[in-house]
């Protein structure tokens, strides 16, 4: 199973409609549950996202400008893994000013997208696309190109 926490709704039609294309494919693959959080400080958003951890299984991506990048090849090898090892696996989005230092140090990988910033939109929908994708690889579908 995966799980995404995410501050903030999505607002943008034409990405929430991309990003909800790419949670369609991904059900062939998984069971995905996205978890909204209002935005608010981020003291409080943390805290929030805290609540919402508690006595979750599997590993715990925190998306953070400092994270770990890796190749959509990279990716789909790690999540495999965890997915094997504990069932499931936990991405956290944070608002515009990012995720505290509490959240940070609860999760097990602090994890990029790029080393660009990107809005919790468009972090949301890439995330997605490369969930997908990972997916994908690890199916031997045709959808990723080498």
């Amino acid at each position: 199973m995966l799980k995404i926490i995410a501050i903030g709704k999505m607002k943008n039609k034409p990405l929430e409609e991309l990003a909800n294309e790419y949670r369609k494919r991904l059900s062939k693959y998984d069971k995905l549950e996205i978890a909204e959080l209002k935005d608010a400080s981020v003291e409080k958003e943390g805290e929030k996202i805290l609540e919402v951890l508690k006595g979750a299984k599997g590993k715990i991506y925190a998306m953070a400008e400092e994270g770990k990048t890796m190749s959509s090849e990279e990716f789909s090898e790690m999540l495999e893994k965890d997915l094997m090892a504990s069932g499931s696996s936990i991405f956290i989005i944070g608002g515009p000013y990012g995720l505290s230092k509490e959240v940070k140090e609860a999760a097990h990988c602090l994890f990029s997208l790029s080393k660009m910033t990107f809005t919790h939109e468009w972090a949301r929908t890439i995330l997605l696309e490369q969930l997908y994708r990972a997916k994908s690889i690890s199916a031997g579908s045709g959808y990723h190109h080498k």
